[in-house]
């Protein structure tokens, strides 16, 4: 699925209040180049397109919010949802892609809002986000609270409690998880998990663990584990991030990872010697 350079140029282009020249001088391309793509007759080079959305976004023109209010408003019986990817998404969505040690193993994962999935993958230079319109009918949805629940189970999916996999408790959440077509909780990234791992390896208690990560909390994810899910997904566009976006997300990235750890070590404190070890949860 290619951009809608077309449309986003002419949209650009009104809300700056620049001509085509103006548009053609600003990014070193001729005039005839500008009229062509928005004719659709003709569609860019990359680097023309990161040209002309890093452009707009210098400008102040962040179109991705902008489209996902648009969407949400024109759209109020669906949900709305964003999927970060590192580069395309080929053919149909597929429930039985990405990692097996994901949050909840293989599945098609989405986040609520544009800024989310856009930070998940800014580091990546060929990354985008699709936003996707979702109608949950005659789904099974299972939802996850930032509980012990929750952390158990990123645990087991992550790889981290196979000493524990036939304990009652674990054995509950399996099959909590195997009944959905759907997941709705919070996300767990490599940070979040490795205070999950302290908990895991008797270093903290589930109190300790929750309130740390409750410091960390990234929002919450969609997560399709079934092809009946995915058939109720419609990607609307595939939309693109400039350099300069992808840079602000990763320095906002960074500063809520210096708030967050500074609040990980008060709830570390404050929480201390409150809650059950992991032995004596699963004993």
């Amino acid at each position: 699925m290619n951009y809608r350079i077309n449309e986003d140029l002419k949209l650009i282009r009104e809300m700056l209040d620049m001509s085509q020249e103006d548009i053609a001088n600003s990014i070193s391309v001729q005039k005839r180049t500008i009229i062509r793509i928005e004719n659709g007759e003709n569609y860019p080079s990359d680097n023309t397109i990161e040209k002309i959305y890093d452009l707009a976004y210098k400008k102040g023109i962040k179109l991705n919010n902008i489209k996902e209010m648009f969407y949400k408003e024109e759209i109020p019986n669906d949900e709305i949802i964003f999927h970060g990817a590192r580069t395309t998404i080929e053919g149909t969505i597929s429930p039985f892609c990405g990692r097996e040690n994901n949050d909840f193993g293989r599945g098609f994962y989405c986040g609520e809002t544009s800024a989310q999935a856009s930070s998940f993958v800014s580091r990546f230079s060929s990354s985008c986000i699709y936003m996707i319109k979702f109608n949950d009918k005659d789904l099974k949805k299972v939802n996850f609270d930032m509980n012990q629940e929750w952390m158990l189970a990123i645990a087991y999916y992550r790889g981290t409690l196979d000493a524990y996999r036939e304990h009652p408790l674990i054995k509950k959440i399996i099959d909590k998880v195997n009944q959905a077509d759907y997941i709705y909780a919070p996300i767990a990234d490599n940070r979040m998990y490795r205070i999950i791992e302290q908990f895991i390896d008797g270093l903290i208690t589930d109190e300790q663990c929750k309130h740390c990560l409750a410091a960390t909390n990234l929002g919450k994810q969609f997560v399709f584990l079934t092809e009946k899910a995915t058939a109720n997904l419609e990607i609307i566009e595939r939309c693109y991030l400039s350099n300069a976006e992808r840079e602000y997300y990763q320095n906002i990235k960074q500063s809520d990872i210096n708030d967050g750890d500074n609040k990980v070590k008060l709830a570390m404190i404050k929480y201390k010697n409150q809650g059950k070890y992991i032995e004596e949860i699963l004993a």
